[in-house]
């Protein structure tokens, strides 16, 4: 569990680290790549002695008698997020934008509307547009440097022909958790149009210490209208698995989305189910405390040294471990702070025009990597503004 040590990714077929350079122009040799949202850390022993259990094992068949990993999912929510759910109401699919997608296709029709809360991850508006579906962008706000729903604006702009909006829980980019009132206005909202809610809650595990994340299901009325999404693959940074959970409660939409995995032929990964049964467990829980801590030690650090550059403001860090950092006081047009990251200081960074509306004068920061690059990153980014200071 030393988040210190690192780990060479180059040449691993890792598309954070193999891809940099051809993506962004940040060379290889020295580059620092905190782009893609996976960490540069090893997954849990639990998880890993389950892969090699497999692996030694040497038959790789079809996945049998999944009620062990339903039960870990059950535990899991249970004990770290209060929540009681039925393992009925369990689907597993290959991760979240798969999930999201089979949402998109279960439950609107090619033209439909579906809602997002702007900027926010980018793969939600790539699989809405890819069906044919139409993204309806909902700006939020920024007040006093954090990120804030305004509901009126949004009634405004709804027209009848939107059927879905997707809430990202705690929000991805910007690092909020929502408090329950915020969730009870999107639950009223959803409520109004008549729209179905999507809760991506893939980070609700990775919390900065003095926030609680509060899973949508706690918030009453939604029942009837609520899909969860959730998934070990974040949290134990097991991406690779391509394992994740859509959890419907609501017999109806249940149904509905059952028909489409049978319609797609979906059936879930072994490896993904054996890693995911390992991680929820104590020892997965265990982990991810101390992981936690790491970040939030790593969100400090980055945090002091951003925020004393003129011009430059990292938002402030309630969960995950992506630094939202605004470049817009610099007074530079996008291609300027962005060639300053990427050819002065060699960082490559997610552009904030990819998550929609409102992120034009940010970049994305993962800082889910060990200590030492984290300060390397700040430094170059210090000097790569040194002129500001």
């Amino acid at each position: 569990m030393n988040f210190d040590d690192p780990i060479d990714r180059r040449g691993t077929h890792n598309v954070k680290w193999d891809e940099m350079e051809a993506i962004y122009g940040v060379p290889a040799q020295d580059g620092i790549p905190m782009w893609v949202a996976d960490m540069d850390f090893a997954a849990p022993d639990c998880v890993r002695d389950a892969v090699r259990q497999q692996a030694e094992h040497g038959v790789m068949g079809y996945f049998g008698n999944d009620r062990p990993y339903k039960e870990a999912i059950q535990w899991w929510m249970r004990t770290r997020h209060g929540w009681d759910l039925d393992t009925a109401s369990i689907f597993t699919t290959h991760g979240l934008v798969n999930g999201t997608a089979l949402c998109v296709d279960a439950f609107t029709a090619p033209g439909d509307g579906v809602v997002l809360f702007t900027p926010v991850y980018h793969a939600f508006a790539r699989v809405i547009r890819a069906a044919g579906r139409r993204v309806v962008e909902c700006p939020l706000t920024c007040v006093n440097g954090r990120y804030e729903y305004d509901f009126d604006a949004y009634d405004a702009q709804m027209t009848g022909s939107e059927k879905m909006v997707i809430l990202c829980s705690p929000h991805n980019p910007g690092g909020r958790v929502w408090t329950k009132a915020e969730l009870e206005a999107v639950a009223a909202f959803a409520i109004r149009h008549d729209l179905v809610l999507v809760s991506d809650e893939i980070h609700h595990d990775l919390v900065m210490p003095g926030h609680t994340h509060i899973p949508m299901p706690h918030i009453a009325g939604i029942e009837d209208r609520l899909v969860m999404m959730t998934a070990t693959t974040k949290t134990f940074n097991i991406a690779g698995s391509h394992s994740g959970n859509v959890i419907i409660e609501n017999p109806a939409l249940r149904a509905k989305f059952a028909a489409r995995m049978a319609a797609l032929g979906i059936s879930p990964n072994s490896f993904g189910m054996f890693m995911a049964t390992a991680a929820y467990s104590p020892a997965g829980a265990t982990w991810v405390d101390a992981l936690c801590a790491y970040l939030d030690g790593n969100r400090r650090l980055f945090d002091a040294a951003i925020n004393a550059i003129p011009g430059v403001t990292s938002m402030p860090l309630e969960a995950t471990y992506l630094a939202w950092v605004d470049f817009a006081d610099t007074g530079m047009p996008r291609s300027e702070f962005t060639a300053r990251v990427e050819q002065t200081a060699h960082i490559a960074a997610n552009h904030g025009t990819t998550f929609g509306t409102g992120g034009e004068s940010f970049l994305r920061f993962n800082l889910a990597t060990p200590r030492a690059r984290v300060t390397e990153a700040a430094e170059r980014l210090v000097n790569a503004f040194r002129d500001l200071q």
